[in-house]
This record gives C-alpha cells, sequence and structure tokens, in this order.
C-alpha cells in the first residue's frame, strides 16, 4: 500500500522510536546502541525483572518502589512551593516534571532556552543527570527518582545543585 502526506516531520515524530526525553546534544552523530539490541524482546525483558525481584525480595522491591514515590512526591511539594520553580505535571509516580520559571520571566521561549542551559549545566556536572522532555511546546525537566541503591540525601542534594546553577544562569 502506498500514502500521501503533507508533512513529512510530523509523520517522523509519530513513528520515531527516540522519545524526546532520550534526545541529547550527541543525537545523530555517535551510535545509539540502544537501536542495536534485544531490548525490546520478552525473554530479555523478564530476565532483567526476574535478577532484580530475585536480588531484592517481594517485600524488598516494594519497600524501594515506595520510597521512590515517597521521595519524588517529596520533591514535588518542594518544587511547588518554590518561587522561582514550576511543577509542570502531577507526579504520581517516581518522575518529576519541572522548570525553572524565575517571576520576572513571561516568553516560553525565553523560558525554554534558560532551562535548557540549565540542564546541560547540570549534566555538565557530573554530579547529576537529568533528562528533558516536551510538554507541547514547553522545554521541562525530568529528574527521575528510581536508581536502585538511591536514598533521600541524594535527591535532597540534587534539588540543593538544581537551585545552587539556577541562580548562576544568564539569558
Amino acid at each position: 500500500s502506498a500514502y500521501y502526506v503533507q508533512d513529512v516531520e510530523s509523520l517522523k515524530k509519530t513513528f520515531t522510536l527516540i522519545p524526546e526525553y532520550l534526545k541529547t546534544k550527541s543525537h545523530g552523530k555517535v551510535n545509539n546502541y540502544s537501536d542495536w539490541g534485544i531490548h525490546l524482546g520478552r525473554r530479555f525483558r523478564a530476565l532483567k525483572l526476574w535478577f532484580v525481584m530475585r536480588n531484592f525480595g517481594k517485600e524488598g522491591l516494594r519497600q524501594k518502589v515506595s520510597d521512590h514515590i515517597s521521595w519524588a512526591e517529596n520533591l514535588a511539594e518542594q518544587i511547588k512551593q518554590h518561587s522561582n520553580f514550576e511543577l509542570m505535571v502531577a507526579a504520581p509516580l517516581a518522575t518529576v516534571c519541572f522548570r525553572y520559571h524565575p517571576n520576572h520571566l513571561v516568553d516560553d521561549r525565553v523560558l525554554n532556552e534558560l532551562n535548557e542551559k540549565l540542564l546541560h549545566s547540570l549534566n555538565n556536572s557530573g554530579l547529576i543527570y537529568l533528562t528533558h522532555t516536551k510538554l507541547g511546546e514547553i522545554f521541562t525537566l525530568r529528574l527521575v527518582v528510581g536508581q536502585t541503591y538511591q536514598e533521600s540525601r541524594h535527591i535532597d542534594k540534587a534539588w540543593d545543585l538544581i537551585q545552587k546553577v539556577s541562580t548562576t544562569l544568564t539569558i
């Protein structure tokens, strides 16, 4: 069969296997080996899950997930209460989507550029690594609480660093 489209870019965005939060400055410049493996096969994913369940057990895994959700909720609450940050969507699980939004700025284009600078500054520090996504046309930072050996103190340190680095940015 054949079909015709007016907007090829929209078609490509619809079927891309790389979501916005996995796009980086090196996108397209290096091999993306996530496209080369069997990682999407059922058996391979089941094996990884089996190892996790075997290592932590039912109660250990339940506690890990519960802690991660609780820490994400706590971070989301801190972001909501900060005058220069904005929680972009509710954080019912362990991904917190937010942006730096100084009160004096209203232009979303400028805010997008500012948040992209913040993302790169944080990631280049080597101390934490955030990803991003776009909610509509709004560049949004994503902090995922869920690393296996993460503790609440790590989330607190990340939030302190985010606030500190944000104050050093210029437009």
